[in-house]
């Protein structure tokens, strides 16, 4: 009977861990979705991730609409699987994702439903903003002098370079 320190047994030799062998020219190393640099050596459903508005439960949930296999890498994906995936998250519904999961739920312009993603969800997240402010809003004005907006406490956190403590006496 050997006996080895605990960290030892648990530790991961390199011998044990695969690599990955793909043939040259058929894998992408960054590819370009939705205006966003992605990854090609992650697999494709934390790859996804990177682009502003796709998390992990979302980019899982594409993939699955997409009928793409999420152990596979983003640089091993051909364009007309890239281009099934930005389809799936340009129109979710379509493709039996439900309503409750999207982030952008009966908008105010439309009611409709819809998920936004980079420069759409910033573009959208400022006109909501502004148009807080514009109808005085309590949102819109907390937005307006830089309070907490979503009912935190303010007596003491959150004072960002504001004198802190009590003055003291001058003798």
């Amino acid at each position: 009977l050997i006996l080895t320190p605990r960290s030892a047994r648990l530790s991961f030799s390199p011998a044990l861990t695969m690599a990955l062998v793909i043939e040259e020219g058929s894998f992408n190393h960054v590819l370009r979705i939705a205006n966003t640099n992605v990854v090609g050596s992650m697999k494709i459903a934390y790859a996804l991730t990177s682009v502003k508005g796709l998390g992990r439960r979302f980019a899982h949930q594409v993939c699955k609409a997409a009928d793409i296999d999420t152990k596979k890498r983003a640089g091993e994906l051909v364009p007309a699987e890239v281009t099934r995936i930005v389809e799936v998250f340009t129109n979710p519904v379509q493709y039996g994702i439900p309503k409750w999961f999207l982030n952008r739920q009966k908008d105010i312009k439309d009611g409709s439903y819809g998920h936004l993603i980079a420069n759409s969800l910033d573009q959208t997240f400022r006109e909501d903003i502004t148009r807080m402010k514009k109808i005085r809003l309590h949102r819109g004005v907390r937005h307006h002098y830089g309070l907490r907006v979503r009912g935190q406490h303010t007596k003491t956190t959150g004072r960002r370079g504001r004198t802190v403590g009590v003055a003291s006496k001058k003798k």
